[in-house]
């Protein structure tokens, strides 16, 4: 035996726990990979908390491996932190990828991401084995959150579990250093999920590869498909043929709203976007969101695509399938959810033969069942960074880390844009965008959604927060759990959601500009200026001047009633100024009268401090919108109309009046000019121009009352980048330090982060009343 042999140092034995998102993302196969080139045995395995690390070696090269897990992770991997336990070795002869234990932990899986560079050249390969196979998946890609049943991350956790893998799919699997080394979602076409056409009756008309080709078929004659896609059924129709656009729109009942389009490869992007450098990045990136890019002039296109506006809510491919069709169909495609408007994601066949039926001339449907339903994502760019406007597929569950612990609390969100939130020890888990819960199947839909993110992260809740407003579908759903109940104000709940995605906890100023939510004294607010302090309570430092709204919720729907009551305020109520005003023309005579005087006796006309609803306003007077449409719809015309002149008349008229308290941000001046304008003919992009640097000015003023460094703007209306960017330059000229919504969407959608965060430093949380 030589001397180098006999004083070799005695191998060590580390336990290491891995957290962050590593499950899902090829990290075990990763470990195992690191730890052969090291010398290492032992074995690395998921559990509910994360990834654990038996490793066995010399120390030097143990210290290696913990080097390797934290800098060279897998690219969809985050490791957040790994602990180190020594122990005595126990001899382990190889290393292995194996299932861990099943007790305890959070959810800690990667989101769904769409197909990597090497799946699609398999798929595209006449000589592979998964020549075209629509579910063509590996440790970098494919379906995670939207099959996985249970944790750990393992396969008979997903849906996957009724699909056995065949031996060439085994062998790859156990292969150490095959990229489906323990690839827990993958398939082919002899063990995997199959397609199958149907009828709009569910009968089956063709199968596999024969399927695609009818499918692609159906398209091209500009008849409607519906898509089983990753989270849910999704309705594709030729988007360069106006007859079938508007034939969906009919059908699915939407008549308004912009819808997605699909784009294949090639210079398609260049011929209907003007897409800058980083929604480019962003269209391209692995979670294949929907990105809203500046429409080209002459872009061939349907006009019924985005009747109205200058901007495109384009997507790449999210699955292998999606390849496939577009790749066939050689064209873009409308690709929007499938549901009518008003309804949930349909993610069963059933479910779509019954409810699409009426919509759809052909149903693409698989046999692989889908865990939840997983909305598309979408994203902008604003104010130069990313800006999640609806949180789902290839990003949800999305973990935001929290500074101290707390009881578990599950959180409801608010009516429209409903998604679930559940803040446990030392992070909250935000679920995806669920929608309107404007019928009964949306709010069944968020009840499990929530009741799901309880059990996969094998928690007791120990209280549910929600929203004041009692007539909130979302309000008995959480008196109805059983714990005990947190209300929080809306507003309050914006802007904690807010501070925390940007981890901050000294005080703050807020901005909370939204269409309206229930305030503490009863009114319906949206213009809120909030002092929120270091423990997150908040005081009422300034809102917009109030308002009334004739006809409370028929003026949300209407753009011409919120008009007539901004007038009334203004008029102070002077019947011959409001005859010779400008809404007196959007009413007839059996409408004005009774409105005037529902006005005057303050009868179903509720005060608002809204921005969303002074944007409506606008809309009306500038002839942009006087009737119903789609939600926010009058105020993206505005933002829109803005756009078009850009920058240029001053940022005065919304005074901040500190003779109340809290502090009143009066809009009469501004409204006074306006009508100037109208009187002088001039167009809607110049009110809406004064409207927004109006805003920009009132955001400085009311910072500067708050005393405060940091700045949070947040609330619907803060979806309006033009809006945003106006008002971060405004403060940030002035020595502010403005944040914003990036990760978590500005909406309602984000509202059960911030509910989640007050609801369990909720001292002794009160009985929502």
């Amino acid at each position: 035996m030589s001397t180098a042999a006999t004083h070799a140092p005695s191998p060590a034995r580390w336990r290491l726990v891995v957290t962050g998102r590593v499950q899902g993302v090829g990290f075990r196969p990763f470990v195992a990979e690191r730890a052969r080139l090291l010398g290492i045995t032992g074995s690395a395995g998921n559990t509910p908390s994360g990834v654990v690390v038996e490793a066995e070696g010399q120390e030097a090269a143990l210290v290696a491996l913990r080097t390797a897990l934290e800098q060279e992770a897998p690219p969809a991997a985050r490791v957040d932190a790994i602990t180190v336990t020594a122990s005595l070795p126990v001899g382990d002869a190889t290393f292995r990828v194996v299932q861990g234990p099943g007790q305890g932990g959070a959810p800690a899986l990667a989101p769904d991401r769409a197909p990597c560079p090497d799946c699609l050249a398999e798929i595209r390969d006449p000589a592979a084995r998964r020549h075209r196979y629509p579910f063509t998946a590996c440790t970098a890609c494919g379906p995670r959150w939207s099959i996985a049943t249970a944790l750990p991350w393992d396969r008979s956790h997903t849906t996957l579990d009724g699909f056995p893998l065949c031996a060439a799919c085994r062998a790859e699997f156990e292969a150490p250093g095959d990229r489906r080394f323990h690839a827990e979602a993958m398939a082919c076409p002899d063990c995997g999920p199959q397609v199958t056409l149907r009828g709009p009756d569910g009968g089956e008309h063709a199968t596999g590869d024969a399927a695609l080709h009818a499918a692609v078929n159906t398209l091209r004659e500009g008849q409607i498909l519906a898509l089983k896609g990753l989270g849910g059924f999704q309705l594709l129709v030729d988007a360069t043929r106006q007859d079938a656009v508007a034939r969906l729109r009919a059908r699915k009942q939407r008549p308004d709203k912009p819808l997605a389009v699909m784009l294949p490869d090639g210079d398609w992007l260049d011929q209907v976007a003007r897409a800058t450098g980083a929604e480019r990045t962003l269209l391209d990136a692995p979670e294949a969101p929907i990105v809203l890019v500046d429409r080209r002039p002459g872009a061939p296109l349907a006009e019924g695509v985005a009747p109205g506006f200058n901007r495109l809510g384009l997507m790449r491919p999210a699955t292998p399938l999606h390849h496939l069709l577009l790749e066939g169909f050689a064209g873009p495609l409308v690709c929007t959810s499938g549901n009518r408007g008003g309804e949930p994601l349909c993610i069963d066949t059933a479910e779509a033969v019954t409810r699409l039926g009426m919509i759809a001339d052909g149903i693409l449907d698989h046999d692989r069942p889908i865990a939840r339903a997983l909305d598309d994502s979408v994203f902008q760019i604003a104010a130069g960074r990313p800006q999640c406007l609806r949180l789902g597929r290839g990003y949800a569950p999305l973990r935001v880390p929290l500074p101290d612990a707390g009881p578990v609390t599950l959180a409801l969100g608010g009516h429209l844009k409903a998604a679930p939130a559940l803040a446990l020890e030392d992070e909250v888990v935000v679920g995806a965008h669920v929608g309107d819960l404007d019928s009964d199947a949306a709010l069944h839909r968020l009840a499990g959604e929530a009741r799901a993110l309880g059990e996969l992260c094998g928690v007791d809740i120990a209280r549910v927060a929600c929203d004041r407003h009692p007539d909130y579908a979302s309000t008995p759903l959480a008196g109805a759990w059983g714990p005990l109940v947190v209300a929080v104000q809306h507003h309050h709940a914006h802007a904690a959601a807010c501070l925390a995605e940007h981890g901050v906890r000294e005080p703050a100023v807020a901005l909370v500009w939204d269409g309206m939510g229930l305030g503490e004294d009863g009114m319906l607010w949206g213009g809120e200026c909030l002092a929120v302090d270091a423990d997150g309570g908040f005081q009422r430092r300034s809102h917009l001047r109030p308002f009334r709204l004739p006809g409370a919720e028929a003026a949300i729907r209407e753009p011409r009633r919120a008009l007539l009551g901004l007038l009334h305020a203004h008029f102070d109520g002077d019947p011959a100024a409001l005859e010779a005003s400008p809404a007196r023309a959007l009413f007839t005579a059996a409408e004005w009268h009774p409105l005037l005087a529902a006005l005057e006796r303050g009868i179903n006309a509720p005060w608002t401090s809204s921005v969303g609803r002074l944007f409506d306003a606008v809309a009306a007077l500038g002839g942009l919108r006087t009737g119903a449409g789609f939600e926010g719809q009058a105020a993206m015309l505005v933002q829109q109309a803005a756009e078009v002149t850009g920058y240029g008349l001053g940022t005065a008229g919304i005074a901040l009046d500190t003779a109340t308290a809290p502090w009143q941000a009066d809009w009469g001046p501004l409204v006074a000019t306006l009508l100037a304008d109208h009187a002088d003919g001039a167009g809607a992009s110049r009110m809406a121009v004064r409207l927004h640097g109006a805003l920009a000015g009132f955001a400085v003023e009311a910072a500067r009352a708050g005393r405060e460094e940091t700045v949070a703007l947040t609330g619907g209306c803060f979806q309006n980048r033009w809006l945003l960017q106006q008002c971060v330059d405004a403060l940030q000229a002035a020595g502010f330090r403005p944040l914003w919504p990036q990760r978590i969407p500005p909406n309602d959608g984000g509202l059960a982060l911030g509910q989640a965060l007050i609801g369990r430093r909720a001292a002794v949380p009160p009985n929502g009343d």
